[in-house]
């Protein structure tokens, strides 16, 4: 059953606020109307100032320093972040010392971790350290979890501020594990909220290797503050494969790309 026009806008406005872009075969298919009409609906919507048209489908206008909560990201893609996460945990190695910053896509690496030993791993992430112990005390794997202390946003979860980035900077860790608002070849590595991009910045300056988790909707996407540059990333973990326009950069870059 197709919705009214109304409906359908509202429909395109939510999911851009959760998402940052709708896309118009997607859109159709949910709708039950044409590709057409939505198109329509995307040029008056864009007309209104409230989007912006790409091909395809559509970007959010205001989402550059704005992130939903914590807990409405987690129904977001989440088939895609399990993916990714349980990809991303198949790089860890027994032994290893690894810093998992905050994001959704970074709980599903943590539920992943298993099977490996003498882990020493660094969070900032409330939800993150709470999974890492539980997988501890029931045996999942091994190893030390280090809490980054600092300022509590108990909106998305997590630790920040100054207290945690002089914390951060006493450790230099085998990997860093990234997720993020945004990536694109132009500006690498972006995310919203300034405290804990700065201390996600600490992060990868402590790591020997940066693997940044992207799901699709993040790609060609740039959020509010510049974490990394593309050429300081060494792998990205994403569940879609690579755009056929960044394959020079990335190989020029040496960046290796696994998808999930």
């Amino acid at each position: 059953m197709s919705v009214s026009s109304e409906q359908r806008k509202r429909s395109i406005l939510e999911q851009l606020r959760q998402e940052g872009q709708v896309k118009v075969q997607e859109l159709s298919l949910r709708c039950g109307v044409s590709e057409e009409t939505i198109r329509r609906d995307l040029v008056q919507l864009e007309n209104e100032g409230q989007v912006k048209r790409v091909y395809g489908g559509a970007l959010g206008t205001k989402q550059a320093n704005f992130e939903p909560p914590y807990l409405l990201r987690q129904k977001v893609k989440a088939e895609e972040k399990a993916q990714i996460g349980t990809r991303a945990a198949e790089l860890i190695s027994s032994g290893d010392t690894i810093v998992i910053d905050v994001g959704t896509t970074a709980l599903e690496l943590a539920k992943a971790i298993s099977g490996k030993e003498r882990l020493t791993v660094l969070t900032n992430s409330i939800a993150v350290a709470y999974h890492l112990m539980e997988s501890v005390v029931e045996g999942r794997f091994s190893g030390k979890i280090i809490v980054i202390g600092g300022q509590l946003n108990p909106e998305q979860q997590s630790l920040s501020g100054g207290i945690g980035e002089r914390m951060m900077e006493q450790f230099r860790v085998d990997k860093a594990f990234i997720s993020i608002g945004g990536i694109s070849v132009e500006r690498g590595a972006s995310d919203y909220d300034l405290d804990e991009t700065m201390l996600s910045r600490k992060m990868v300056a402590a790591a020997s290797q940066t693997i940044v988790l992207a799901d699709d909707s993040k790609l060609d996407k740039e959020a509010f503050i510049e974490l990394a540059p593309i050429g300081r990333i060494d792998t990205i973990v994403s569940n879609v494969a690579p755009p056929k326009e960044w394959m020079p950069v990335l190989k020029s870059h040496r960046i290796q790309w696994i998808e999930a």
